[in-house]
């Protein structure tokens, strides 16, 4: 239903991040006066540096396909997600002056590879519908009374009466961007319940300090399935891709989707990695891969004859692991040992001890319970005409532009109810 640009309402949006600037424009799209409050001196602060500082708007995925990528909550989100779908909000930056282009993965980014131009497409909306933007304005707390939602109190004691107040202060993660959990704590005043807030799309430490001796190794096409050592049947994560080895532990792409997917099974047991490092291959083909190069450097020591078949700096880890003497010709290697090598090339077992912190964390997993929110609106079923969009609730998704898409579709449907 569109609103009648008669519509006198007044509403309030805390936070301008995505899901905020979203919500601000599609409330001012609906004919309301719309005030947005950001505590920074800037908006769009985290936007800026997402996808390293080009920013993954979306996935350029069937629709429907989004929601086998979002890891907390995916039914929630039908509603969100079909009234402002992924190839509309493509429309949307591209109306504002923002193109873009699909990539492998159908990540969406801006031709340019700036983020700066997504938040320069979401304030040239914002001011064609005349939103209030005031920054450097932090919110203190929220107005309820009488079970109802009339506005804000800044931190100068300032009081701003509203008919709608929107909450999108973001979660936990790179709280330098202002994202420092005010929504939780506004949340939790009015009642609401929270799913504790836990670092997501977050680099893993190790048991083991081999990866330190592989720092800055990044494996391509390799295949990584994570289990617990004591229920070795049941993965908890698999995918291919790419992945890093730091000082401290495991990142890259396939690592941070998987953290999203390991938040439950923290101390429940041991957390095993399992690199299959040629996934292409069978253990027969491998083995006979192996056995082909080991015939062709007959004369050579074995580690020297690993070099067709491993990263440089893996070499000496693997050697470690196999027990076979560096310095042992390759023609005494025995059918077994080979074997044996095979089974480690396949499966390269790594012990997760945890993530890192929040400072790391692209995402937060946690935040308000969705149980207390109408997923068709976004209103609290708690406190009336208070609404939430955006990291703030329990929701995430692996990467690859979902997290982005969950900001813009619950900030857009916030908005428009808002409004109504």
């Amino acid at each position: 239903m569109q609103v009648s640009k008669e519509n006198h309402r007044h509403v309030i949006v805390i936070g301008g991040g995505a899901a905020g600037m979203m919500a601000a424009y599609k409330a001012a799209e609906d004919g309301c006066r719309v005030t947005l409050l950001e505590k920074n001196e800037k908006l769009g602060k985290k936007i800026f540096i997402t996808g390293k500082g080009r920013c993954n708007v979306t996935n350029a995925c069937e629709t429907e396909d989004l929601f086998q990528s979002i890891v907390t909550n995916p039914k929630f989100l039908y509603s969100s997600i079909y009234t402002f779908t992924n190839s509309q909000v493509m429309d949307f930056f591209r109306d504002y002056g923002c193109p873009l282009k699909i990539e492998r993965g159908n990540r969406v980014f801006p031709v340019s590879d700036k983020s700066s131009d997504v938040i320069k497409a979401l304030e040239r909306a914002l001011r064609q519908k005349s939103v209030r933007i005031l920054l450097n304005s932090s919110c203190a707390r929220l107005l309820v009374q009488d079970g109802k939602c009339n506005g804000v109190i800044l931190a100068d004691g300032k009081t701003l009466t509203a008919d709608a107040v929107i909450v999108a202060t973001g979660g936990c993660s790179y709280s330098s961007t202002g994202s420092t959990g005010d929504g939780y704590r506004f949340a939790e005043k009015t009642g609401h319940r929270m799913i504790e807030p836990k670092p997501s799309l977050v680099p893993l430490v190790t048991k083991s300090s081999e990866p330190k001796e592989m720092m800055g190794l990044s494996l391509k096409n390799v295949e990584v399935s994570f289990y617990i050592k004591e229920r070795p049947g049941k993965i908890l994560y698999r995918e291919f891709g790419e992945m890093l080895f730091t000082h401290f532990g495991l990142s890259g792409p396939l690592i941070l989707s998987a953290s999203s997917y390991l938040q439950k099974v923290w101390g429940k047991g041991r957390v095993i990695c399992s690199i299959d490092l040629k996934p292409a291959l069978s253990d027969a083909q491998l083995n006979e891969r192996i056995l082909r190069d080991f015939n062709e450097t007959k004369n050579c020591y074995f580690k020297n004859a690993l070099d067709k078949l491993l990263p440089k700096k893996m070499i000496p880890v693997i050697i470690q692991r196999t027990e076979i003497e560096p310095e042992r010709p390759v023609n005494s290697i025995t059918r077994k040992e080979r074997e044996s090598l095979t089974h480690l090339i396949k499966n390269f077992e790594l012990e997760c001890r945890g993530t890192r912190d929040f400072e790391e964390a692209i995402i937060t997993h946690g935040g308000i319970s969705v149980a207390d929110i109408n997923p068709s609106t976004m209103e609290s079923k708690i406190v009336k005409n208070l609404y939430f969009a955006g990291e703030v609730l329990d929701l995430d998704a692996v990467t690859g532009g979902y997290n982005l898409q969950i900001a813009w579709s619950t900030g857009y449907l916030a908005g428009m109810s808002a409004a109504q």
